[in-house]
């Protein structure tokens, strides 16, 4: 892994400004400013208007800090996302519970973009079950993955985040850290073409080495389950990683953790523009699957690139 010594700050200025996201997101008060004068939210994904740029000013301060001082991120490529209109952004997952690429990501794009630009982001269902995963991913674009919301997102002209591989993709064990891995998941490509929206890939290196998953003993567990043995067991993500990481030192199942401090360098590929769009298309199982191969290839060889990079 490539870690490095850090310029940590101020610990009081870090302190006062996680004092005030806590206070903008509401996990403090249970209230935040943005609901004062609309319906009470839900935070279950189902909306699109719960997205709130107070609360997205107030994450920045940390995200910068994270960004400059202990990923010390590298980021190129931005050039190639299209300066207005819906654009299908989709990611490969890395680095468990806490995918700090994605917050270094965001952190980018509203460096860049500002708070108004709508932009979502789908999240899994399972992660909806737990507030402190809910609340915070409402309020900066998080929506439910699921087709319904994704259409809605892209019929805004929003630019919409995905992550095809998911949970399997996101403990996916550390020997397959440099490997694209969308675990054969094409619904994106359907979406795609049947909202015509260009795929702009996004890579990155180091997300990954920011814990080290040894394997995955989802199967091993589930049988075990079935004959008895108390283990509760998430049927939906479908996976049980083994890991090394923060702060548990050994993390057994898919767990909240804290990214060691390794270099993150991310990079926003060229878009994916395909010859046919529409509903026929999507239909179409051999086109698909062209598509996605395509899409698969264009970002494994952007992936392999950062790598030999980070070798020169």
């Amino acid at each position: 892994m490539n870690t490095f010594r850090h310029n940590w700050g101020s610990n009081d200025q870090i302190s006062q400004q996680l004092s005030d996201l806590l206070e903008k997101i509401g996990i403090v008060t249970g209230t935040n400013s943005h609901s004062a004068t609309t319906s009470k939210p839900r935070f279950d994904g189902w909306s699109l208007s719960e997205r709130n740029p107070e609360a997205i000013k107030a994450w920045m301060p940390i995200w910068k800090w994270f960004y400059h001082n202990y990923f010390q991120v590298q980021t190129d490529g931005w050039h190639h996302i299209p300066s207005t209109g819906k654009v299908l952004l989709v990611g490969s997952h890395n680095g468990g519970l806490a995918s700090p690429d994605t917050s270094m990501f965001l952190y980018d794009w509203f460096s860049r973009f500002g708070y108004e630009r709508l932009a979502y982001a789908l999240m899994h269902p399972s992660a909806w079950q737990t507030p402190i995963f809910a609340r915070p991913g409402s309020q900066v674009g998080a929506i439910i993955a699921h087709p319904k919301m994704a259409r809605a997102a892209l019929s805004k002209d929003a630019a919409l985040l995905v992550y095809p591989g998911g949970a399997e993709d996101l403990f996916r064990p550390y020997a397959m850290r440099n490997q694209i891995h969308l675990a054969n998941n094409k619904a994106f490509i359907k979406l795609a073409l049947i909202e015509s929206a260009p795929i702009v890939p996004l890579v990155s290196r180091g997300a990954h080495e920011t814990l080290i998953i040894l394997t995955d003993l989802y199967s091993q567990v589930k049988q075990l389950q079935e004959w008895g043995f108390p283990w509760s067991l998430d049927g939906n993500t479908g996976v049980f990683p083994i890991f090394l990481g923060l702060p548990w030192g050994v993390g057994i199942g898919p767990i909240p953790n804290f990214p060691f401090p390794v270099q993150i360098h991310t990079r926003v590929c060229a878009p994916v523009v395909f010859e046919r769009y529409g509903r026929s298309a999507a239909r179409d199982r051999d086109y698909v699957d062209a598509c996605y191969q395509r899409v698969c290839s264009h970002m494994q060889a952007e992936l392999d690139d950062l790598i030999e990079q980070s070798h020169g």
